[in-house]
């Protein structure tokens, strides 16, 4: 069964750190791009963060950048989000996301809420 699970969510204050780790199944984990996207209230999901297959390259969005890392183990089947100096604007559900051979796999979701 094709499965991403994500974990790792919470409530936590701004400065604060999260890292999220979504957990794949079912499909070769080590040939698809992995990618981290989030979804604001009222608002469209947008891309926060993609790495390559082998871990190669990365990139993030600008309103990230330097606050997020992207990075994954291919012998666990796991890509993880480091999120730090979070902010209330950081605040969605945040989606794993795998894409390659024509396939685009969506894990459930998992809610990170900043506030004080």
């Amino acid at each position: 069964q094709v499965q991403l699970v994500e974990s790792g969510g919470g409530l936590v204050q701004p400065g604060g750190s999260l890292r999220l780790s979504c957990a794949a199944s079912g499909f070769t984990f080590n040939t698809y791009t992995m990618s981290w996207y989030r979804q604001a209230p009222g608002k469209e999901r947008e891309l926060v963060a993609r790495i390559t297959s082998a871990g190669g390259r990365t990139n993030y969005a600008d309103t990230v950048k330097g606050r997020f890392t992207i990075s994954r183990d291919n012998a666990k089947n796991t890509v993880y989000l480091q999120m730090n100096s979070l902010k209330s604007e950081d605040t969605a559900v945040y989606y794993c996301n795998a894409r390659g051979w024509g396939a685009d796999i969506w894990g459930q979701g998992t809610q990170v809420t900043v506030s004080s």
